[in-house]
């Protein structure tokens, strides 16, 4: 199945959305595995909001009353269904967005994967750890899905998906009812299948006028080639985006001034210190979780503060250096993975290129489009200012009508 276009949806009425939604989940979930749990019967929720019905994934880090929130853990695994919503379910709601269950998430949202399976790169990985989420909104299953975001979890599963998704400016939503990882990486995140999609999504959501709608002006963005791209990203990055955009009117200088690589390298040491005092009740049943994440609690447990505090410094730093950088532009374009997704599922690909954006707690849109020679999507990725999530979202729709053309919708 083809993923849905949201704005297309919204436009035409979305009564029976969520009898669509449930049988294109029974027609493809065995393959996919995209869910871990489904809204028991029929949607009980009310078709009010600009969205008017839509049906929505929600990560199973995050609260949906009356389901278990089991964070991909076997320490949740007997968990209670939860009382209430979490505030951005809460919010999505009054959006009018109807939530219809659960996806997988890896372990706590970090690094051990699930069962889900890629739709657009069927035996590579759908990335992580919003994977569930990603694959959902590929498969068809469903319009939106929101995800969480401390180093790359939307950003990656997006591009490897072929999909588009925004993370929100760290702050812009409160985090009550969702179990996090490190409270000053953490951010809230939504999945669709095209840009345009989630500017219809976050106008309903904020109230805000609609992105996409915004007279059209040719943005000025700033090339960010840093980090360790695979030959076929760098290409689609440099050779391909770059040049098409310049050829559409807009303006691509490469960004200066700014040291990404030692931002880059400052973000796993606020990660590892924070989810160490997070996740403390799990650290103390090490034994029961995986590898990777024992490893990163055990790790953030025995760092000096003194180091945690550097890299603090660092990134304060360096988000001055950007700041100034940026002055005149309207986002940093940049790559949104190292490259496709790799062959396989036992692991979900590397976070490295979101993880400086993710450390100053910007704005960051997935714009799908590109492929490498294998047909593979690749993503690029377009990071704004903190707090100006619509703003970033206008200019995303320029970029992705250039990269993909989308008649209609």
């Amino acid at each position: 199945m083809t993923p849905w276009s949201l704005r297309a949806a919204v436009r035409d009425g979305a009564t029976g959305a969520v009898d669509a939604a449930r049988r294109a989940i029974a027609a493809t979930e065995p393959e996919v595995r995209a869910w871990v749990e489904l809204v028991p019967g029929p949607a009980t929720a009310a078709a009010t909001g600009p969205l008017g019905g839509i049906p929505l994934g929600v990560k199973d880090i995050v609260d949906v009353a009356g389901l278990p929130t089991r964070c991909g853990s076997v320490l949740r695994a007997g968990a209670a269904p939860a009382s209430d919503d979490a505030a951005i379910v809460a919010a999505w709601r009054r959006a009018g967005a109807v939530p219809v269950g659960k996806t997988v998430t890896t372990e706590f949202a970090y690094f051990s994967p699930g069962p889900t399976a890629n739709p657009a790169a069927p035996g590579h990985t759908p990335g992580g750890s919003s994977s569930g989420s990603a694959a959902a909104v590929a498969a068809g299953h469903v319009p939106l899905a929101l995800g969480s975001q401390t180093a790359g979890s939307v950003t990656r599963p997006a591009a490897y998906c072929g999909i588009a998704a925004l993370v929100m400016s760290r702050g812009r939503y409160p985090v009550d009812g969702v179990t996090g990882l490190a409270p000053s990486l953490d951010a809230h995140g939504v999945l669709a299948a095209g840009v345009d999609d989630l500017a219809c999504a976050w106008a309903a959501l904020t109230g805000e006028p609609d992105p996409a709608a915004r007279a059209p002006r040719a943005p000025r963005l700033l090339l960010c080639t840093a980090g360790p791209l695979e030959p076929s990203m760098r290409a689609a990055l440099v050779d391909h985006a770059a040049e098409r955009l310049r050829a559409a009117g807009m303006v691509v200088d490469p960004l200066d001034g700014v040291d990404v690589d030692d931002l880059t390298a400052a973000h796993p040491v606020v990660m590892a210190f924070e989810a160490a005092r997070e996740r403390a009740a799990e650290l103390a049943h090490a034994g029961s979780l995986s590898v990777p994440l024992a490893d990163l609690l055990a790790r953030g447990a025995a760092m000096p503060e003194p180091e945690y505090r550097a890299a603090r410094d660092r990134v304060a730093r360096h988000g001055d250096a950007l700041a100034a950088a940026v002055d005149g532009y309207d986002a940093v374009l940049a790559a949104a993975a190292p490259g496709p997704a790799p062959y396989g599922l036992g692991a979900t690909g590397d976070p490295v290129c979101s993880r400086p954006w993710q450390a100053l707690g910007l704005p960051a849109v997935t714009v799908p489009g590109l492929h490498d020679d294998a047909g593979l999507p690749l993503g690029v990725q377009l990071v704004g200012r903190a707090g100006q999530d619509g703003d970033l979202l206008a200019t995303g729709c320029r970029v992705a009508g250039v990269l993909r053309p989308r008649p209609g919708g």
